[in-house]
């Protein structure tokens, strides 16, 4: 279920931005031009499909911070539109749009509740509150069929017999109905698009410090998905070894590191990383090394993952990476656009360039202007 096309509108430095996707989008530019504005648009959807849309945004400051910040056009009338953060994604099957918004005030202070006490104003009033959500089937051929249309608290759902009824149950305001409605075996077609965003998968950074748990000897499961934090990075690479490309992981720490070889000990069920470096006499411990070979090791682990999913996203992948390693980097991105759509933001022109030659598709260059998030023209 690849991704057509996003549009993001009022989010953070984002006015109104529509991108038209492929199956490997590279977006690139300078800091503060809006890359991981846009990414973590699409990383709000996925949070949406799995009951974390509210958290996701509270820990980005709460809803006044991931409103628009910029500068608004002119108007022709005096009265301003109301504040929405608006999402809307194509699939091969599914539109899905999500408007989100400040909630409705409180009650008064000194108002009463049922029972007639004093009911104080609300503490959440930053909180998000889903305005309206709208899900769409696509039929090649035929205009899109309407699955769902919300607004606010209630919603008018499409049933199995293709009746369009009002769901008897009132809805969380902070959440998405895909997180909501879990019935299968009523509205099969909101669970396959729940399903498949929540099947989208996102690393934007891991941790290298001297205490990071990439550093650390840890018990060790069958691991066909890194973690988000590559906590688990040594169990990943020895599951690559056992059931995914093996051929494809040496190579490219071949290729990268010039001639050299990972190594997964077991003791005591704890997995141990270990590299063996030509000319170096002794293999080194995950503890000895560069933060940049730690970090190509947990992405050459997210990109060779014997599950791939729909929909990969990498935040700039380059961090901390010599410039050598950005041409294996770019050869295991293409690799994996055999089996994901992928997303990848990055500050480097040289690896967006790489990419670009061994997928054949261009990088979409980004840059603010007054405030706003474009694309170069």
């Amino acid at each position: 279920m690849p991704l057509r096309d996003l549009t993001v509108a009022g989010y953070r430095s984002v006015r109104d931005l529509k991108l038209k996707l492929s199956a490997v989008n590279v977006l690139t530019g300078p800091n503060g031009c809006g890359k991981s504005n846009l990414y973590n648009a699409v990383l709000l959807l996925a949070k949406a499909a799995s009951g974390g849309l509210s958290r996701a945004i509270a820990e980005e400051g709460g809803m006044p911070s991931v409103m628009y910040a910029g500068p608004e056009r002119k108007r022709l009338t005096r009265k301003a539109p109301p504040r929405r953060v608006k999402l809307f994604v194509t699939t091969d099957l599914f539109e899905y749009g999500l408007e989100l918004g400040l909630p409705k005030s409180g009650p008064p202070q000194g108002g009463l509740d049922r029972q007639g006490n004093i009911q104080p104003p609300s503490m959440f009033l930053l909180d998000p509150e889903v305005k309206t959500e709208s899900i769409r089937f696509i039929m090649e051929g035929a205009r899109p069929v309407a699955l769902l249309e919300r607004d606010g608290p209630s919603g008018i759902i499409r049933d199995t017999e293709g009746r369009m009824q009002r769901y008897p149950i009132q809805l969380d305001s902070a959440e998405s109905i895909l997180a909501q409605i879990l019935e299968p075996h009523r509205y099969p077609e909101l669970s396959q698009l729940r399903e498949g965003m929540r099947r989208w998968r996102f690393y934007h950074s891991f941790r290298t410090d001297p205490d990071s748990p990439l550093r650390r000897h840890r018990v060790g499961v069958m691991t066909p998905v890194l973690d988000h934090n590559g906590s688990d990075l040594a169990a990943a690479l020895q599951t690559i070894r056992e059931i995914g490309d093996e051929d494809a992981l040496n190579q490219a720490i071949d290729s990268a590191f010039g001639g050299a070889k990972i190594d997964v000990l077991v003791e005591q069920t704890r997995f141990r990383l270990q590299m063996r470096m030509p000319g170096v006499l002794r293999p080194l411990e995950a503890t000895e090394l560069s933060d940049g070979t730690l970090r190509f090791l947990c992405v050459t682990a997210a990109l060779l993952s014997p599950r791939p999913p729909e929909l990969l996203a990498l935040n700039e992948p380059e961090t901390s990476l010599h410039p050598d390693l950005l041409g294996p980097l770019a050869g295991l991105i293409a690799r994996a656009s055999r089996d994901s759509q992928l997303w990848i933001t990055t500050h480097s022109r040289q690896l967006a360039a790489a990419i670009g030659e061994q997928t054949g598709q261009e990088p979409v260059p980004l840059r603010l202007s007054n405030g706003e998030t474009v694309i170069c023209t």
